[in-house]
């Protein structure tokens, strides 16, 4: 028996570490695509075999201070346990270093808010994002970048509530997520049940040349 629980241990670790992983959403900007509390499964092997691409939602690592810093976490007995289980990934990450967001635009776009009618324009084209939260204008800041090879530029699906790539440009990467930041792309939502969907990329991104 104990032979098999290490198994099973080794097992699960290799499956976080090279092929899914498990969060939960903390917060609403990526609303009403993922919700607070939402649990979603990461594909991390697709980052070995394939390109990220725009409209595809991904989740990353904090690349400059996006995030306020932790508070420290508990030291009881429990809470050592639940730290446990969600490293060996029986229970999903916190979102707390790791941020989830909509990849708006990969190496080598030019990325302009906004045209006359209001609509983002990615390399001259104006596009339509149906996944935006009922209400919100594709962005409230202008913004002209291009994307630097290696980096992608990322934003929420509920453009008021989400400090994404527009409101880190002072910082290192100008905004820019590193590819080597990006744990993988969120395919699933796997609860509440009443939720659960496959994220589909967004497909006025997907089909841009």
């Amino acid at each position: 028996m104990p032979a098999l629980i290490v198994v099973a241990l080794v097992v699960s670790i290799l499956v976080k570490t090279f092929l899914v992983q498990f969060f939960y959403i903390p917060s609403g900007s990526m609303e009403n695509t993922l919700r607070v509390n939402d649990r979603v499964a990461v594909n991390k092997l697709a980052n070995f075999f394939g390109e990220i691409k725009r409209g595809e939602v991904v989740v990353f690592r904090d690349p400059a201070s996006w995030l306020p810093e932790q508070e420290p976490t508990g030291s009881g007995i429990l809470n050592k346990v639940k730290v446990g289980l969600e490293f060996v990934g029986v229970l999903p990450d916190p979102a707390k270093q790791y941020l989830i967001k909509r990849v708006i635009g990969v190496g080598g776009d030019h990325i302009v808010c906004c045209d006359k009618s209001g609509l983002l324009k990615i390399n001259g084209t104006s596009i339509k994002e149906p996944y935006i939260y009922k209400g919100n204008t594709p962005s409230d800041n202008t913004f002209d970048v291009t994307v630097p090879k290696g980096f992608i530029w990322v934003m929420g699906d509920h453009r008021a509530a989400s400090a994404d790539s527009r409101f880190h440009t002072d910082d290192p990467h100008k905004g820019m997520v590193p590819l080597s930041n990006v744990t993988g792309r969120a395919v699933f939502i796997i609860w509440p049940i009443k939720h659960a969907a496959f994220l589909p990329a967004g497909e006025a991104l997907s089909h841009l040349p």
